[in-house]
């Protein structure tokens, strides 16, 4: 499962330039970390743009209904910002909570990781995706 999820990770170029590496993928969750650029990933006040927050979440949300579901495209998604998002790397979760036929349910959440490798919750986000005709693209 793991060996799929990177191969397709790998196929995004958005994925590719934020630096977005699928660390864990099980029936039903995902991980991806991303490293800190302080030259082209922050907002204005020098935290992680919410721009990538969003794009995190939904992409270890995809990835999690992936697991279960084969090609999903998201229907629905929603962020919620909980603190500044601040860290030298962000570690998001990705799970399903229930997978129909025709809608997966799931949630993620955003950790920014200390230098002293420790975590703190600064976004959470749900996003229900629906099953698409086709099997994995895997190159």
């Amino acid at each position: 499962m793991l060996d799929t999820i990177q191969a397709i990770n790998k196929t995004a170029a958005f994925n590719r330039w934020a630096g977005f590496e699928v660390t864990r993928a099980a029936a039903g969750e995902a991980e991806l970390r991303m490293e800190w650029r302080e030259e082209d990933m922050g907002q204005y006040a020098g935290f992680l743009h919410a721009g990538l927050i969003g794009a995190m979440l939904d992409t270890a949300c995809g990835f999690a209904a992936s697991t279960v579901a084969g090609r999903v495209l998201a229907s629905h998604f929603s962020v919620n910002c909980l603190s500044p998002a601040l860290g030298r790397a962000f570690i998001v979760r990705g799970k399903v909570v229930k997978a129909g036929r025709k809608q997966v349910f799931t949630t993620a959440e955003l950790y920014g990781q200390g230098d002293d490798g420790s975590l703190k919750l600064v976004a959470t986000g749900s996003a229900i995706l629906v099953p698409v005709e086709g099997a994995l693209p895997v190159t």
